[in-house]
């Protein structure tokens, strides 16, 4: 459908009662008579993204002088772009229930007597529209919603929590997405008896004097400007505590300090508990492994915790531990073995000291395991079952100690690699009442990094694969079982010889082999065909095309440096440890770039780092060679 034509309209019968035009392209302006329709209840026109006017600042007059359909219970037009002011007939319509403009370009002022002459209404909704605010009239406290369930003005322009909602009745509440500053009062936050969900994220809050609600399920508060301790700035000492009965709380990016309170030990419902972002400190307490029984998502990552993990993660719900970024240290949590539903362990920028936790190798559900950048030391061993880390798609164990070779029994476990990537990208909701929903889509995301990519996945656990064994102690050759991971769309490994098996890998769409100790010919073949001269370069021993060495060639002589005799023993010491921890392992690896591949909704996003890890050793032979001068 495409025009929105006016004889169309004239032709429906008077007794039409439903009418639903959802999602179908229309454009142009909507005739005013369809709103004439006298039995008519049900009108759905939302997701028309290309309807050009339906503004009503234009049909506005006529809307008022027309025979305003009473009956009228249901209006959706939302996601088109629709622009100016709502027309005050819509707030004459006595039997409204819904009414849901969200997602448009309307502007001006709402006042809370034009909302109160709709008695009947139960979901409004009028979030995603820039210019539109709202504001209490004189003698508010007089007006009453006494069906409101669900209200949403996220993405307004808001300034001010707008106490005349107060209603028994209200669940959900969202104002995200506002202008709101300072905090609640104490006369602010009464009334709101079976208020389930709050969501005042992305405001500019600086404390929350008082709860809204004695039984709030859901409580966002991120990005706002929270500071001080969680106890005293949301949590508030003076006032009830939230309640244990809690399931989802949010005050992540704000600039909260000091320690966690036990106090939240004692929310058992608690499904999601995001702290990230902020400026905590102190020690992860030892009773948060307990919540573990019913928490799904753990997230303290980009703080400043330290000390120990807790050892008394004991539930099987726990999907999502992000603590990465932190400044934890010791043994990693053997307990975190009982988590069989974890999925994703974000563990990498601390400070552990350890082995390869191979008992992570028990959990039939995990996807990613990220351990970069902290202290693990020793091999990985070879003694590994066939069943285990069967459903790993993205490991990243560089910038470790860990040595000898690669077993291969790992790899031939990695089951999940080795099959084609379906299209599936998570959407996870859980509802927890009618009413309220959770989404956990924005807890599966994960940053990987390549040699010179940072990469940002976003809800495509399940169409990407990623390795990165770089920046270790690893010796030995690729191993060819690499081969045999058909699927696998990023590696950062080993020296030696390139395998020929690894033109299996048919997902491969950038590859950068340079600055490694790699020789031998180069392989042909599918994408291995399609690489240029800079996917190998600082690889002396390597031959064949895209390089211009031609297999057979004599090896170049190794470059001298003009030295003095008493400096050869200190530069031949300095080019030793180099060589002990790039040349002989994992150098800067064998990278595999990205692909990244979406459908219905994955969201991700790729940034560019610039690296030169060359420039960096060069500088740190130099440092070390003017200490010893």
């Amino acid at each position: 459908m495409s025009d929105v034509a006016l004889p169309s309209f004239m032709n429906l019968t008077s007794s039409l009662e439903r009418l639903s035009l959802h999602d179908c392209q229309l454009d142009g302006e909507l005739p005013s008579e369809v709103f004439s329709l006298p039995y008519l209840q049900h009108i759905d026109l939302g997701s028309n993204e290309n309807v050009t006017d339906l503004s009503y600042n234009k049909l506005a007059g006529q809307i008022d002088q027309i025979q305003k359909p009473n009956s009228l219970e249901y209006i959706d037009l939302s996601s088109n772009d629709i622009h100016g002011s709502i027309p005050n007939s819509f707030f004459d319509l006595v039997s409204l229930e819904t009414l849901d403009l969200s997602s448009n370009n309307l502007s001006g002022v709402i006042k809370s007597n034009m909302l109160a002459k709709l008695k009947y209404l139960r979901d409004l909704d009028l979030s995603n529209n820039s210019l539109l605010s709202l504001s209490a009239s004189e003698n508010d406290i007089n007006y009453s919603f006494p069906q409101l369930v669900k209200v949403s003005f996220s993405s307004c322009s808001i300034r001010q929590f707008p106490s005349f909602f107060r209603t028994s009745n209200l669940k959900i509440l969202d104002l995200s997405s506002n202008k709101i500053h300072g905090g609640i009062s104490k006369w602010e936050a009464e009334g709101w008896d079976n208020l389930k969900s709050l969501n005042l994220s992305y405001n500019f809050l600086t404390t929350l004097g008082h709860f809204p609600g004695k039984n709030l399920d859901v409580l966002d508060l991120r990005s706002n400007l929270l500071q001080g301790p969680i106890l005293s700035t949301c949590l508030n000492n003076q006032s009830p505590n939230p309640p244990q009965s809690l399931i989802a709380f949010y005050v992540s990016k704000n600039k909260l300090t000091g320690n966690i309170p036990l106090l939240i030990c004692n929310w058992s419902s608690l499904l999601i508990l995001d702290l990230s972002r902020n400026n905590l400190s102190g020690t992860i307490p030892e009773c948060f492994g307990n919540l573990s029984s019913s928490l799904m998502v753990m997230n303290l990552e980009m703080n400043n915790f330290h000390g120990k993990m807790p050892d008394s993660f004991r539930g099987n719900n726990l999907e999502i531990l992000l603590l990465n970024d932190n400044k934890l240290e010791g043994l990693l949590s053997r307990s975190l073995a009982n988590c069989s539903s974890l999925k994703l362990s974000n563990l990498r920028n601390n400070k552990f000291t350890d082995t390869f936790p191979h008992w992570f190798a028990s959990l039939p559900n995990l996807q990613v395991l990220l351990l970069r950048n902290n202290r693990l030391h020793g091999p990985m061993p070879n003694s590994i079952a066939s069943s285990n880390f069967s459903a790993l798609q993205i490991i990243d164990l560089s910038h470790n100690e860990l040595n000898g070779p690669l077993p291969t029994k790992f790899f031939q476990n990695l089951r999940a690699m080795k099959d084609i990537p379906e299209e599936r990208p998570w959407e996870f909701t859980r509802f927890i009442s009618r009413d309220v929903a959770l989404s956990f889509n924005d807890y599966y995301s994960v940053n990987v990094t390549t040699k010179r990519l940072e990469i940002e996945l976003v809800k495509t656990f399940a169409i990407y694969t990623f390795m990165d064994f770089s920046n270790n102690l690893f010796c030995g050759q690729i191993p060819e079982e690499f081969g045999e991971l058909i699927s696998l769309q990023g590696l950062n490994l080993l020296g030696g010889r390139i395998p020929s098996q690894l033109t299996n890998l048919t997902f491969l769409e950038v590859l950068n082999l340079s600055q490694n100790d790699l020789v031998g010919p180069i392989p042909h073949g599918k994408q291995f065909d399609t690489f240029e001269n800079d996917s190998y370069g600082g690889n002396l021993g390597l031959c064949g095309l895209p390089l211009s060495k031609q297999c057979g060639d004599p090896e170049p002589k190794p470059l001298v440096p003009m030295v003095k005799e008493d400096e050869g023993s200190d530069i031949a010491f300095i080019w030793k440890v180099v060589m002990m921890g790039y040349g002989c392992g994992v150098v800067l690896g064998l990278s595999m770039g990205y692909i990244v591949f979406t459908t219905g909704r994955p969201w991700w996003f790729i940034r560019m780092v610039e690296r030169d890890w060359q420039n960096n050793v060069t500088k740190w032979i130099r440092r070390n060679r003017g200490r010893r001068n």
